[in-house]
């Protein structure tokens, strides 16, 4: 049976790791469409090679073998190991990583005989790797705090609350992030929507007859029909085919509050004040 876990990583990961998870696919190949986010993604099938998701423009349409089961690790935007290139580089692009986690590759056939020891056994290496880099860019850090949907700021202002150009916010974005200030900012403010969606919004901007218009106003999208664009240039899919139809839940039927609840904390709004209790959806 096809099936996908979430998960917090571990509180040492936090400030750089998004979520993690596990999946699982049944008898037939899965479909998978994976949506810019801001960061990048880096894939452990077991018994496979790790890959790297870099930082995504719009969908990525992926079939994944059947009967495979793999661990993922989602990073925070400008916040990702070691890489054979610079983010800029890798934008849109998939890439085998055997070459420098190859000793994890072999650990994973050899030791894990569970998917929870794979994933225990890659946050141990993202750690030790962490632990002797120099970590994220404060300045890009800052403006990635200051680009989430629930604080709408201008690019150039916030270049100048930082001390910098515009030009050169562009460059370290570029370089930490893979993106530019202005197409993180709008990769952000959709995930924010997608926040309010997962954990079944009843936000506090209007709302439209299928119930997606309050959310969209909430993180700064001018009406309905401005989600709808950015949602079919970011996903491929109109809000109604991604969500399924309903706002509280994504067509896949995967569970992924532990990826938005950064999102929801950062709102700096009250959980009882912005939503309904979310329905629940099949992992």
């Amino acid at each position: 049976m096809e099936s996908y876990v979430e998960r917090p990583p571990l509180p040492q990961l936090a400030g750089v790791v998004r979520t993690v998870w596990i999946q699982r696919t049944g008898e037939s190949a899965y479909v998978q469409r994976h949506l810019p986010t801001g960061g990048v993604e880096m894939h452990f099938p077991l018994g496979g090679f790790p890959q790297l998701v870099g930082p995504l423009t719009g969908p990525a349409i992926e079939l994944i073998p059947p009967r495979t089961t793999l661990v993922g690790v989602r990073f925070c935007p400008g916040a990702a190991p070691p890489l054979p290139a610079m983010l800029d580089d890798l934008v849109d692009q998939r890439i085998r990583l055997e070459g420098l986690w190859g000793d994890v590759t072999d650990r994973l056939a050899d030791e894990a005989a569970t998917p929870e020891r794979a994933l225990m056994l890659v946050q141990a290496r993202l750690l030790r790797e962490f632990r002797r880099t120099a970590g994220v860019d404060p300045l890009v850090g800052a403006a990635v705090r200051a680009l989430m949907p629930w604080q709408p700021v201008s690019v150039d202002g916030l270049a100048a609350h930082l001390g910098l150009s515009a030009s050169q916010l562009r460059r370290r974005c570029l370089h930490a992030v893979g993106v530019s200030p202005k197409v993180l900012q709008r990769t952000l403010r959709f995930q924010g929507f997608l926040a309010l969606a997962q954990a079944g919004a009843v936000a506090s901007g209007r709302r439209g007859a299928d119930g997606m218009a309050g959310p969209a106003v909430d993180v700064g999208y001018a009406d309905q029909a401005h989600l709808s664009r950015e949602c079919l240039r970011l996903t491929g899919l109109t809000p109604g085919a991604l969500l399924g139809g309903e706002v509280d839940r994504c067509a896949c039927g995967h569970d992924h509050s532990a990826s938005y609840r950064p999102f929801l904390a950062a709102s700096g709004l009250s959980m009882r004040d912005l939503f309904k209790p979310a329905r629940s959806s099949r992992a």
